[in-house]
């Protein structure tokens, strides 16, 4: 699903930004460039996490037979990496093509942290020893910073 995603938003900011309309990088605004480059830089680490996650993926609240507390690879950056690049893939998307996205990245955000702190609840009950550790050593959702 989330890799259906990332093609899906990938697509529509190439084609929105005229790469396909007979335009060339060098054409495009500094603006859309860097706003390309974030599109990819989140949804690559959004996918990466995904990935380096694994078998301990799945519904917040769903219950796993055998759970590990992930903290290395992009676990070790932040503990909710996935949410970190969808919000760094949406405002990639408000700064290439229009400001009014960072509507949505606002309410996504709001969203993210409102759903990371009820899996935070979670996650300190799967793991009363470890998780409270790990949370006092990283940061939510930006490294070093929240």
């Amino acid at each position: 699903m989330l890799i259906r995603l990332v093609l899906v938003v990938a697509l529509v900011l190439v084609v929105h930004t005229g790469i396909f309309k007979g335009r060339s990088l060098h054409t495009n605004s500094g603006r859309e460039i860097i706003g390309l480059v974030l599109l990819v830089a989140g949804l690559s680490f959004a996918v990466w996490a995904r990935l380096h996650i694994g078998k301990n993926w799945g519904v917040p609240m769903s219950q796993k037979a055998d759970p590990d507390l992930i903290t290395s690879g992009p676990y070790h950056l932040v503990r909710h990496p996935i949410y970190t690049g969808i919000l760094t893939a949406g405002i990639g998307t408000a700064v290439a093509l229009s400001w009014v996205w960072l509507i949505v990245v606002a309410i996504s955000g709001a969203y993210f942290i409102y759903s990371a702190t009820n899996e935070e609840r979670y996650m300190t009950t799967q793991f009363p020893d470890a998780y409270p550790a790990y949370k006092r050593s990283s940061k939510m959702l930006i490294p070093f910073i929240f």
